[in-house]
């Protein structure tokens, strides 16, 4: 990826990123406003996952700007992993969320069945999570598409991030619907509405856990891509016996390490240029930016 690409890349996600913290900023506010006036512990638990999404796009524009940093004495393959490590702290937040909402609505369920009677929603809240629906479908569809062209991995979890807010202001309104209209004997519905919300952001930070942490712990890439790489190394003429195959994702980029054997007599120009357009394969195939190293043993 050259510097054009990579200008152009932060540009576009800080573009989608801050187009987000408006709207995360407009959100929580009204939201809190409309949790504390309607009386709705749902919409104010609700107000409390867009405060994440917020501190989330913070995370973002900060760490996506470092992991556009190039290669420099103390970083041999670049800053991706700064990325990499701001999708982790997304998860993180997304998850002590989650776990947050389910303790709150746990205790107010509890407090129901105790006798307590709870307050009844206002008319408010409902009207504030269902902007909250509409706005955040709309943030999700758009951060995801920029993150999949610019294969941004905190840009869509940033993106999922969205779309679990949307899950929660579904169940928030559900919630608060039924506590409105059903009556006392159904205002339970308000908490257990944000219990139910709280699995689904739980389970999406999981998700987006789960590949932040293979790539911090280096883990292969799939076999799939690996394969590729196998027949991509065989294509060119005199080479053979690939091995000692060792990949790895380093934020948006693959880094490639393999062995290779070429014959024993053949002139080293001629062995550097094998090498070379296999490298160049490599590139063209997984992006110029793809880290690769190729050692060349006599065949045996």
């Amino acid at each position: 990826m050259d510097k054009t690409d990579v200008a152009l890349r932060q540009r576009e996600i800080y573009k989608v990123t801050l187009a987000g913290s408006v709207v995360n900023i407009v959100l929580t506010l009204c939201k809190f406003a409309a949790g504390i006036l309607g009386r709705s512990a749902a919409m104010v638990a609700d107000a409390v996952h867009s405060l994440s999404d917020l501190a989330t796009d913070v995370i973002v524009l900060v760490f996506v700007r470092i992991s556009g940093k190039p290669e420099d004495k103390g970083h041999d393959y670049g800053h991706g992993k700064y990325e990499t490590f701001a999708t982790l702290l997304i998860g993180v937040a997304l998850l002590v969320v989650g776990i947050g909402i389910l303790w709150s609505g746990g205790e107010r369920i509890y407090a129901f069945f105790r006798g307590e009677t709870l307050d009844q929603p206002g008319w408010i809240a409902l009207a504030a999570a269902l902007v909250s629906i509409v706005s955040k479908e709309v943030l999700f569809q758009y951060t995801r598409r920029i993150g999949r062209k610019y294969d941004s991995p905190s840009v869509i979890a940033n993106a999922w991030h969205h779309r679990s807010d949307a899950f929660s202001s579904i169940g928030t309104a559900a919630g608060i619907g039924g506590a409105i209209l059903l009556g006392e004997d159904w205002r339970v519905l308000d908490p257990l509405a944000a219990v139910i919300v709280s699995f689904f952001i739980i389970h999406v930070a999981v998700k987006q856990l789960g590949p932040c942490l293979d790539e911090l712990l280096e883990r292969s890439l799939p076999d799939d891509v690996e394969q590729r790489i196998t027949d991509l190394v065989l294509s060119v003429d005199g080479v053979s016996q690939p091995h000692h195959l060792r990949t790895r994702r380093v934020g948006n980029r693959y880094a490639i390490d393999l062995h290779i054997r070429m014959d024993g007599d053949m002139p080293l120009r001629e062995a550097h240029e094998r090498a070379t357009r296999i490298e160049q394969k490599l590139r063209d195939e997984y992006g110029s930016g793809t880290y690769i190293n190729v050692h060349v043993e006599p065949v045996k």
